[in-house]
């Protein structure tokens, strides 16, 4: 299995696109954390493949009320490839939510996903 992504360094600079495959040992997990922090910065419907890919990221930093819902479903969609996925907002004022993921292997990925307007 293949996907794309672009990594962030620590000043929030965009890399290049980079491709994350299936590890030697046969596990997705990298594949699966690129593809869900992905999915947290699509918009709702932006997707060309998935339809149900993305949350309403404008409508709510213009709301000002999270999108809550959407990431937890998202948060569902995730949840069976990894042994504890747990996404969670943080504190105002910036709109960004944490991920946490357990792989199957025990390793503990944290990553920081700004929601972009």
């Amino acid at each position: 299995m293949r996907i794309w992504g672009r990594p962030r360094d620590q000043a929030g600079n965009v890399g290049a696109w980079t491709a994350v495959e299936t590890a030697p040992d046969g596990t997705n997990d990298l594949v699966y954390v690129t593809n869900l922090c992905q999915v947290l910065l699509l918009n709702l419907n932006e997707s060309p493949f998935y339809a149900n890919y993305g949350i309403p990221a404008h409508p709510s930093v213009v709301t000002q009320v999270f999108p809550d819902y959407y990431v937890i479903y998202t948060q569902q969609q995730f949840a069976a490839f990894f042994a504890n996925l747990l996404v969670s907002k943080k504190p105002l004022p910036s709109p960004t939510y944490n991920v946490n993921v357990t792989t199957h292997a025990g390793v503990k990925l944290n990553a920081s996903i700004p929601i972009p307007y």
